[in-house]
């Protein structure tokens, strides 16, 4: 099943879903030693340049909807899904759910990626570490918790079942 993200319920994915941090270095101390899925491929390049190699990488060749210059190509195995733009497509659940227990991998998103963040939250072990870039500010980090959890199940409520 495939799930759309009405427009007057998009006002809620504006603010950061966790901790913002001005960069990876920033963030290192807080994900170092965890699972870590990182969701985009601004965020994805910026750990490899770090060294370090993401468990699940979420990525769809743009960013801010434009192409990304910054090409992520990761020595790992890889999945590729559709998921239109302001949608969670079952597709895109199933491959980040599999994926959570063959890291690391690569996640290529025919289309966008910013929403995989709800998914990945709802399907990650605790401890697990989401990253995604918040533009013009940073890296987001979420710790996966049951809170982490609570707050991606009431925003995936939001959605509506097509």
């Amino acid at each position: 099943m495939d799930y759309s993200l009405p427009d007057g319920c998009r006002k809620y994915f504006r603010d950061p879903f966790g901790p913002l941090f001005p960069d990876i270095a920033a963030a290192e101390g807080v994900f170092a030693g965890h699972m870590i899925i990182a969701v985009g491929d601004v965020v994805t390049h910026n750990l490899m340049d770090a060294g370090i190699l993401p468990d699940i990488s979420v990525i769809d060749g743009s960013t801010m909807r434009e192409p990304c210059d910054r090409v992520v190509a990761l020595p790992v195995p890889e999945v590729a899904v559709s998921n239109p733009a302001g949608m969670i497509t079952g597709a895109l659940i199933r491959a980040i759910e599999g994926a959570m227990n063959e890291d690391p991998c690569l996640i290529r998103v025919d289309g966008e990626e910013d929403l995989a963040v709800i998914p990945a939250v709802r399907a990650a072990p605790d401890g697990a570490c989401v990253l995604y870039g918040q533009p013009g500010e940073g890296v987001v980090v979420i710790i996966v918790d049951k809170g982490a959890r609570d707050k991606a199940e009431m925003l995936f409520r939001l959605f509506v079942a097509e």
